[in-house]
């Protein structure tokens, strides 16, 4: 990712799950550059001053957008007729309408999948420095904060007894009353696993 967050460059993940998606937008995306060749444009903006270290790069196919704008435009000082990347507030739309038809009644927007994406790391057990470095934060203390929403009781740990699965509620349920004694059979051997030594 460049210009990221703090306007800085970081390597993040891409899902396997968005592969298949993704190579067609680069087909569709391929194709529409071809054609912007042909008419003449085909340009885009490259960064810094690679554009005066190599002058062809912005009609390169790997320069690129991956999502680019409808629409070309012509830069007033070179003259190149260049397409852009799709404007952020397209995207925003698109998340406030999908928020909307879903029903949701808290406030979301694209930031929030920047949050969720910490918080699920962090609920299958990723170490805290892994989220650190995938979110760019500098200071640990910023990721911290995602451990205090998970919900799980201090410092974000889970009862052993959640790892039981379902079976143990319906039990205690049958035996009113229920004492260290009449305990379900793998809530005993849950605790004499664990049980400190003696002396």
């Amino acid at each position: 990712m460049r210009s990221g967050k703090g306007d800085r460059d970081r390597v993040t993940l891409l899902p396997a799950a968005v592969k298949p998606a993704l190579q067609r937008q680069l087909e569709r995306v391929r194709a529409q550059h071809e054609k912007d060749l042909r008419a003449g444009a085909g340009w885009v903006q490259l960064p810094h001053a690679l554009s005066r270290k190599y002058p062809n790069a912005g009609r390169e196919w790997p320069w690129q957008w991956v999502f680019p704008a409808t629409r070309t435009y012509t830069d007033l000082v070179t003259g190149q007729r260049r397409r852009h990347h799709l404007h952020e507030t397209v995207v925003q739309r698109a998340v406030h309408r999908a928020i909307r038809d879903a029903g949701l009644t808290k406030p979301a927007s694209c930031h929030t999948f920047r949050h969720s994406f910490a918080t699920h790391l962090l609920e299958d057990r990723y170490d805290i420095r892994t989220v650190q470095e995938l979110l760019d934060h500098r200071d640990i203390r910023t990721t911290m904060i995602y451990t205090h929403v998970l919900n799980r009781g201090p410092s974000a740990v889970r009862s052993p007894l959640d790892g039981l699965g379902g079976s143990v509620a319906p039990r205690m349920a049958q035996l009113p009353g229920t004492s260290p004694l009449r305990c379900p059979a793998n809530v005993r051997s849950l605790t004499s696993r664990h049980r400190p030594p003696r002396g």
